[in-house]
Parts: C-alpha cells; sequence; structure tokens
C-alpha cells in the first residue's frame, strides 16, 4: 500500500519546460501559478503575488492559494447555512425563489463570466462571490438592520462575512483566508473599494446578480410585471430580466478590456441607478413584498436581548470567544446572526411560546 502511495504522490510533481527552455522540476501548483503569469491579463492578481495570509502556512503542491480559499469557504459550515438565509421573500411559497445560496451562487457565475472574458484571476473571483455573504442575517437585511440597531457595537453584514471567516469558523480559529480574498469580501458593497480588479468585478456581480433575481422573483410572485419597467431603462439595457443580464455583462466586458479598472459605459451605468431605485420603490420597499419583515426584526431583537442576559445557553464554541475577551454584545451577535431563518424560528417558539402539557 505505501508503494502505491508512493507512486500517487510522484504524479503530484510534473516535469516541466521553464520559460527559459531549462528543464525545471515543479509542483502542479508552481505549474498553475506558471500559467496564470503567462496567460492572464497584466492588471490580473497573480496566484504567486498574494499578500498571503494571516498566519503563515505551508503552500498546497496542487492548488494555489486563491483555490485553496475557494474550497475552504465551500465547506465551511457557513456557506451551508446560505441555503435557508433569506434573500428578498421571508418565506415564500414556491419552490423557485431565490435564497441566499442561490444568490451567492449566481454572483459567482456572473463574476465569474466577466472574470474569463477579461482573463482576470477566475479563482480568486470566484472565491470572494462564494464568501461575500457568509456574514448575512436570517432574514436578509430585515435581521441585519435589527441587529444593527439593538446591538451597541452595530453591525454590518459584509463586516460580519470577513469576521465568520477570521475568528467565528473551525471554533474560532477561522479559515485563514488570503488578503485579497477578505478585501473582497469586505468591500463588496456599493460603497466598498475592492484594492483588486477582482474584487471589482465581484462588487459589480453582485448588483447584477440581485437585479437580475430579485426583479424575477417579483414578477413570479405577481408584485410586478416585466411591462412596469420605464420605457426609458428597457429602451437601455432590454426589456426582460435575461436581456438586462446579458445587457450588463457584455457593456462591462466591452467597456473593460484592455484597462487597468472594472468599468460600466455611462449610459449603462446610469440605467442600472435607475433600475436600482426602480426596485427599491416597487420591491424592496413594497408593503406586500416585506409584510412580514418587522415580525422577523421583533424575533432578532427579541433573541439577542435573551441572549445577552442568558449568555450560558449559548454553545460552547461562542462561549469560549467570551472566555477570550470578545464584548459579549458581539458574541451575542455573531450567534444570533448565524442563524438559518428555520433554525431562528424554532428557537424562538421553544423558548418563547408556551407547549402543551403533557401528563
Amino acid at each position: 500500500m505505501q508503494n502505491n502511495l508512493s507512486r500517487k504522490l510522484e504524479k503530484i510533481i510534473w516535469v516541466c519546460v521553464a520559460s527559459n527552455g531549462s528543464d525545471k522540476q515543479m509542483t502542479i501548483r508552481e505549474s498553475l501559478e506558471l500559467w496564470e503569469q503567462e496567460h492572464l491579463s497584466p492588471y490580473a492578481t497573480l496566484s504567486m503575488n498574494s499578500k498571503g495570509r494571516q498566519k503563515p502556512e505551508e503552500q498546497c503542491d496542487i492548488r494555489p492559494v486563491f483555490q485553496r480559499d475557494r474550497d475552504r469557504i465551500i465547506h465551511c459550515k457557513a456557506f451551508r447555512r446560505l441555503k435557508d438565509k433569506t434573500q428578498v421573500f421571508l418565506t415564500p411559497e414556491g419552490d423557485h425563489y431565490r435564497t441566499r445560496l442561490t444568490h451567492t451562487l449566481e454572483v459567482s457565475q456572473t463574476a465569474r463570466t466577466i472574470a474569463k472574458a477579461l482573463l482576470m484571476n477566475e479563482e480568486l473571483v470566484e472565491a470572494i462571490a462564494l464568501g461575500h455573504d457568509l456574514g448575512h442575517t436570517p432574514f436578509g437585511h430585515a435581521g441585519e438592520r435589527a441587529l444593527n440597531r439593538v446591538c451597541p457595537l452595530g453591525f454590518e453584514h459584509s463586516e460580519q462575512s470577513v469576521r465568520t471567516v477570521d475568528r467565528l469558523e473551525k471554533n474560532g480559529q477561522g479559515l485563514n483566508l488570503t488578503y485579497e480574498v477578505r478585501d473582497g469580501i469586505l468591500n463588496h458593497q456599493t460603497i466598498g473599494n475592492p484594492h483588486t480588479l477582482e474584487g471589482k468585478i465581484v462588487r459589480f456581480s453582485d448588483k447584477i446578480a440581485y437585479i437580475h433575481h430579485d426583479m424575477d422573483d417579483a414578477v413570479r410572485a405577481g408584485i410586478l410585471k416585466e411591462s412596469d419597467v420605464p420605457q426609458e431603462i428597457q429602451d437601455v439595457i432590454g426589456s426582460s430580466t435575461g436581456e438586462r443580464l446579458d445587457h450588463f455583462i457584455h457593456d462591462i466586458v466591452t467597456t473593460s478590456m484592455g484597462k487597468d479598472d472594472i468599468l460600466m459605459s455611462d449610459e449603462v451605468a446610469d440605467a442600472m441607478k435607475k433600475i436600482r431605485q426602480f426596485m427599491f420603490e416597487r420591491v424592496y420597499q413594497n408593503p406586500e413584498a416585506k409584510s412580514e419583515e418587522s415580525k422577523a426584526e421583533v424575533l432578532m431583537e427579541t433573541l439577542y436581548q435573551y441572549f445577552l442576559k442568558h449568555i450560558d445557553e449559548m454553545p460552547t464554541e461562542f462561549l469560549n470567544l467570551i472566555s477570550e475577551g470578545e464584548p459579549r454584545e458581539r458574541v451575542v451577535c455573531d450567534y444570533v446572526g448565524a442563524m438559518s431563518d428555520r433554525f431562528a424560528i424554532a428557537l424562538y417558539e421553544d423558548i418563547f411560546i408556551p407547549k402543551s402539557w403533557q401528563i
């Protein structure tokens, strides 16, 4: 068996011809890094040039650093919980409404399409996209508003996403991701300013994805019709969700090609601004679409106040954070904010809803 293992390990090593023509033995990872150097855009972020991790660790012999980060994110618990977290519509009746997980996958796919066309680092883009919402609360932005209101330290989901990968995962050890991935996660919102072009691709892709799928879900729910979109917007970016998605992607690729920035044309950027405003007016602030959000906010605030008074009822991994000096308010936010919609509702019912006597 040991001889078979040795033969398998030998296959990990490739004999490649270096760019100077001399034979050089290198690992698969090193050969992939060389491929990036030779084929990606001069503006791309190369794996070999990463600023590194907070805690130094030995390199993998197969995977470059950003591929390792992507794999760590996919396998972490916070990523799995996204399947039961609200995107826009709380507990919708129907199988085809987006969740926070499907949103994340759509952001990733859009970002990868743009990155591939522009010869950017697709693995860095994917890692940022898959990790950008790991710190989101249950019940979407309603949960985020509630925690930000009751916690004196504040709560912001992009910062919490970084805290999740730095501190909360793996029982307090964190995922030890690279600087570039952490920077992209922190700066994925409109107000952010990512330090890499790959981070900027994800920042655009997040907006493109939610405009696309939130309108699709709103049409499915009967809140909107495609024809409700103002004609001045349709004239620029299309009259259907599919047309608009395609137009946004093509515009970014053609406008950014050969440049050291990720850009939209002025006309399309203006149309995006207008359609986001339209979505806020007709969907994100729509009383019908948001009728359950006030209940969700009360639930989140109540759970926060409860666990602030009953610290010992939280799981051990969170109690360990307090014993290591983390503020109680922050750790309670960590626990309540990490819950899925379904778990938060079940826990609330278990704590506050009277149960029938069993005799």
